[in-house]
């Protein structure tokens, strides 16, 4: 990301992948064909990029004295110095702005949900990213309500399986960050972020281990339950579970013997291999509702 220019780095542009979580209600909940349904998830989504950019800012602003103590964030605009602060507060305005607007084209669910993200984000700026345990719920927080905002944002029941999924998936994503911001700094955790005093290696394995499977399990036995067998006509979706196997252990492998982890949108955009899983399962998943 060396050539993008400063305040476009500033909004961490690779990190909207994120709103994928977005589609999740629009794919499982076989609401693609309705032309509204599609164009509020697309606001629901744009607004949720934007939001979470401008939290990015905030947090940057929060951090970047900490940050300069990090060997890859020091190079971030605002720890670098190459975007001033007040730049960086009258982006972050307008891109919440940006968004909330966006947010109430969608509907008015959608709109609280964002508002909710940002004043979670707030908090997690202003100190409950300090609270061990607590910080990593909060991060997994933001990806449930990006699901939360195209299910029932837009009027899409969401699956209890599916939210369980979600939760357990995005607990281990966060946990996995930690533990990779502690293989990056060793025995300088705490000089960047003191929540890390409070973690330690087998602490956050054991965690680890315990949300990927729980992430599998959950997955797996949504794919074979007889509500989802009822609704999308297939039982065929138990074969998108070793796609789902694949992207966790290999994410598992980037963390603990190539140095990754730390950013899931950063491994997703440069893995081969964890971008062919997620195709696969994507690609497979289409094709089995689109089938059934």
């Amino acid at each position: 990301m060396s050539g993008i220019p400063p305040y476009f780095k500033l909004l961490r542009p690779h990190q909207w992948v994120k709103s994928g979580f977005v589609f999740v209600g629009l794919l499982f909940g076989h609401a693609w064909q309705d032309v509204l349904l599609v164009h509020s998830v697309l606001l629901a989504a744009a607004a949720f990029a934007l939001a979470a950019s401008a939290v990015y800012v905030i947090n940057d602003l929060a951090d970047r004295e900490r940050d300069r103590e990090h060997p890859e964030k020091r190079l971030r605009p605002l720890a670098a110095g190459t975007v001033s602060v007040t730049h960086a507060l009258l982006l972050a305005g307008v891109c919440m702005v940006s968004a909330a607007m966006l947010a109430q084209a969608a509907s008015n669910t959608v709109l609280v949900i964002i508002l909710a993200y940002a004043l979670l984000n707030v908090g997690y700026s202003m100190g409950l990213k300090h609270v061990v345990l607590l910080d990593v719920f909060i991060i997994s927080a933001g990806f449930m309500l990006r699901i939360l905002s195209g299910t029932l944002g837009v009027g899409i029941a969401p699956s209890h399986w599916l939210l369980l999924c979600g939760l357990m998936l995005t607990l281990f994503l966060g946990f996995a960050k930690r533990r990779a911001e502690l293989n990056a700094l060793q025995s300088r955790g705490g000089s960047h972020r003191r929540v890390l005093d409070d973690y330690d290696p087998v602490l956050l394995d054991l965690l680890i281990g315990i949300c990927a499977a729980g992430a599998i399990v959950s997955y797996s036995l949504y794919t074979v339950s007889p509500e989802t067998v009822a609704m999308h006509g297939t039982t065929s979706l138990i074969y998108t579970v070793p796609f789902v196997m694949y992207g966790i252990f290999r994410y598992l492998f980037l963390l603990h013997r190539r140095g990754g982890g730390g950013d899931p949108a950063v491994a997703l955009l440069h893995d081969f291999h964890l971008l062919g899983a997620f195709a696969g399962w994507l690609l497979t998943v289409i094709a089995m509702l689109v089938r059934s």
